[in-house]
């Protein structure tokens, strides 16, 4: 068996004297674990951090095995995260949130939304920009895992237009004149996370992640007994103090 895939390095654990056991998600084969001997060398160690893209190849005797592979480096990024606060712990949050995700389940949207935040994250000046794709992906994620919310229509009147709120029973979306009776029991639904080329200001952007963190918490986190990785809040905090 064996296979070759762009892949973003999500983790790595210790395997015996001089290897690790490497976790990425891959654009084909999803996140996908494998043995890299001789990974704690000094010439791959800077190599297999979090954040960073990589070509894999991946071989084994059958399927099922863990496998070995061979990692060479496409975009080293993992630099650039140290020296930041919200790049090094939004990278941490997005790596913790694809572990999600069931072994080698193909997600290619999800892959490629993943490697275009870490890769922003790495541009200093691109922090609001990566918080609105980050937004997004969580959003994506939601829906990947079985738990999407239903966001094309109002649940009360069956309008597409002004949608504002979403409900936190039904998960679907409320226009803000059907809504504004109970809009104090609603979650607000910005409206960047509506349409695609648009920025978000600062208060939208915390709404969207209290949306978004609502769901992981109850549908996907809770009936795991996990919670959402301390590395995203403290993302979200340090995007308000750049802020």
């Amino acid at each position: 068996m064996e296979w070759r895939d762009d892949a973003l390095i999500i983790g790595a654990r210790r395997h015996g004297e001089t290897s690790v056991i490497l976790e990425l998600m891959t654009r084909g084969h999803g996140r996908h674990l494998g043995l890299v001997r001789g990974g704690r060398s000094r010439r791959l160690r800077p190599i297999l951090q979090p954040g960073n893209l990589v070509d894999a190849l991946w071989r084994a005797r059958l399927e099922d095995h863990l496998g070995a592979l061979t990692i060479e480096p496409r975009a080293a990024r993992a630099a650039h995260f140290l020296d930041r606060a919200a790049a090094l712990n939004g990278v941490a949050s997005l790596c913790a949130l694809l572990r999600l995700l069931p072994e080698r389940d193909p997600h290619a949207e999800l892959f490629d939304m993943a490697d275009a935040i870490a890769a922003r994250l790495c541009d200093i000046h691109g922090l609001d920009v990566g918080a609105v794709m980050m937004a997004r992906f969580e959003l994506a994620l939601l829906g990947a895992l079985g738990f999407g919310l239903d966001l094309n229509a109002c649940a009360l009147t069956g309008a597409r237009d002004d949608l504002a709120y979403v409900s936190p029973k039904s998960g679907r979306a409320v226009s803000r004149v059907a809504g504004a009776p109970w809009r104090d029991r609603l979650l607000p639904y910005p409206d960047f996370l509506q349409r695609e080329n648009t920025g978000a200001a600062q208060a939208d952007l915390i709404a969207a992640f209290r949306l978004t963190g609502y769901f992981l918490t109850r549908d996907v986190l809770n009936p795991r007994g996990v919670a959402l990785p301390a590395s995203r809040d403290l993302y979200i905090g340090a995007l308000l103090r750049a802020a």
